[in-house]
C-alpha cells in the first residue's frame, strides 16, 4: 500500500480559485506519470490532467485553460491549480499514478463551486 493524500478542496464561489495538493510516498512518484481525477456524485470518475515525470502536461477539454497540473519531484507532491471554477468542477477530487492503478486511490479532497 503506498500512502496518497489529497488536501486542498473546500467551498468557493464560482469565478474563484483553489489549489490542490498530493503528497505521495515513495520515490516511485518521481519517477511515474501523476494525474488528477474527479467524481462528482451520480457520475464516474473522469480524468482531469495528467503530467509526465520529466514532459509536459495534458487536460480534459472541460479545463483545459483554467486548470494548471505541476509536480515538484523533490517533495513527492503533485498540484493542481484550478481558476475560473465553475458549479459543474464540483466533485471530490483524486491524484494517483498515470496511468491509475487500482490500489492506489486515496480518500480524495471535496471541491464545492457554488453559483
Amino acid at each position: 500500500q503506498v500512502p496518497v493524500v489529497e488536501s486542498g478542496g473546500g467551498l468557493v464561489q464560482a469565478g474563484g480559485s483553489l489549489r490542490l495538493s498530493c503528497a505521495a510516498s515513495g520515490r516511485t512518484f518521481s519517477l511515474l506519470g501523476m494525474g488528477w481525477f474527479r467524481q462528482a456524485p451520480g457520475k464516474e470518475r473522469e480524468f482531469v490532467a495528467r503530467v509526465p515525470w520529466n514532459g509536459v502536461a495534458s487536460y480534459a477539454d472541460s479545463v483545459k485553460g483554467r486548470f494548471t497540473i505541476s509536480r515538484d519531484n523533490a517533495k513527492n507532491t503533485v498540484y493542481l491549480q484550478m481558476n475560473t471554477l465553475k458549479p459543474e468542477d464540483t466533485a471530490v477530487y483524486y491524484c494517483n499514478v498515470y496511468p491509475p492503478r487500482e490500489d492506489y486511490w486515496g480518500q480524495g479532497t471535496q471541491v464545492t463551486v457554488s453559483s
